[in-house]
């Protein structure tokens, strides 16, 4: 019996949780974002500095939320209220859950996570999530008028670039270098002197190694080996836990992804709708984990819309993860390729493009 595990952003809604609460409560909270997320896919894939994960972000942001009043109820109000699950997720989410065992992996916050099982019924002691408790910190008035003015500061620089090939500082301009050096003396000399500069160590976000550390956890509580895994990721954050499932002979799957899962993963789900995330995952049920090997072998590198719902159906997947994707078409239309067969350039533009429709363009040009 195969085991599932999901990402929750991408994979299951269509937010970013941590973005969102920035945009709302930070002024220029969205490019205060992005340009965070940059630098965390710096230090993270570029750079790949000691102690750093993909998805640290989620903790050099909680400070300044805390410098302008964010606390735990709020984050809990608004996780409720901003929740947007992608189309079918629903659904497909108690149904699959109920077939086999399935945990969700998110770097997310734990409010987030909270409103999601309140709201589909999926059980929350199957989650991994990043602990976060804002309210026992403290700022003093001139550490919180600090910290606004550093993320006035951050919100108005320059986004990071680097060459594709990229492996260290020297390779990047002048401009960016100059870029880079502030953003290490903000967060690692001047927030990290404050008091609040302790967060930095307490809160550990479930990314990076911490998704492939989680997917390790979760197979020690079905018994279970990597062969058995399904994992369904779609950025930086999920490229360990891909590589891993992938490295063990489990089916990592990108869903939607940005060329950062699409390169980690070994097969590749496009679709406006999480019904096939169900359906995959029944046909690996029903006919076991070579089943993909199978039907690429007969049908080159990709399957899709009409043809790939109409083979799903001849192979016994249930109308329930059905029915959903037969009225897609085009962009939308559910997509399954084998990574290593197709034109990788032509799948990142796709996945991509796709993932921007489904998330928005903010939220979907994030790392």
């Amino acid at each position: 019996m195969p085991q599932l595990n999901m990402d929750c952003e991408g994979p299951l809604t269509q937010n970013d949780n941590a973005y969102e609460l920035c945009e709302v409560y930070i002024p220029d909270g969205g490019k205060f974002f992005s340009r965070i997320s940059r630098y965390d896919d710096y230090l993270a894939d570029v750079e790949q500095r000691p102690g750093y994960r993909a998805g640290d972000t989620l903790k050099l942001v909680l400070p300044f939320l805390k410098a302008f009043g964010v606390t735990n109820s709020q984050m809990e109000r608004f996780a409720e209220k901003t929740l947007m699950l992608l189309p079918g997720t629903r659904e497909m989410l108690p149904r699959v859950s109920d077939l086999l065992p399935s945990f969700i992996i998110s770097t997310s916050y734990r409010p987030y996570l909270e409103a999601l099982c309140r709201l589909t019924g999926f059980p929350m002691d199957q989650v991994y999530c990043t602990e976060v408790d804002l309210d026992r910190y403290s700022l003093s008035d001139s550490e919180r008028d600090m910290l606004r003015s550093l993320a006035r500061e951050i919100a108005s620089q320059p986004m990071l670039s680097w060459p594709e090939d990229a492996s260290g500082i020297e390779e990047l301009a002048e401009e960016d270098q100059k870029t880079l050096r502030r953003l290490d003396e903000i967060f690692w000399k001047e927030v990290a002197g404050l008091g609040i500069g302790r967060i930095f160590l307490d809160v550990q976000p479930v990314g990076g190694v911490e998704k492939a550390n989680a997917v390790e956890d979760s197979l020690g509580r079905t018994g279970f080996c990597l062969r058995d895994v399904i994992y369904i990721g779609d950025s930086i954050t999920d490229v360990q836990a891909l590589e891993l499932v992938r490295g063990g002979g489990g089916l990592a799957i990108s869903f939607n992804g940005n060329g950062y899962a699409l390169r980690a993963a070994n097969w590749a789900i496009v679709c406006g709708d999480t019904s096939i995330i169900g359906a995959v995952s029944e046909l690996v049920f029903l006919k076991g984990p070579d089943v993909l090997e199978e039907l690429f072998e007969k049908n080159g590198c990709g399957l899709a819309g009409k043809t790939l719902t109409e083979m799903l159906d001849r192979l016994g997947v249930t109308d329930r993860f059905i029915r959903p994707l037969k009225g897609l078409d085009g962009d939308m239309g559910p997509k399954l390729f084998k990574i290593g067969l197709c034109d990788m350039t032509k799948l990142v533009k796709m996945s991509e493009s796709v993932r921007k429709k489904v998330r928005g363009i903010g939220v979907g040009q994030l790392g």
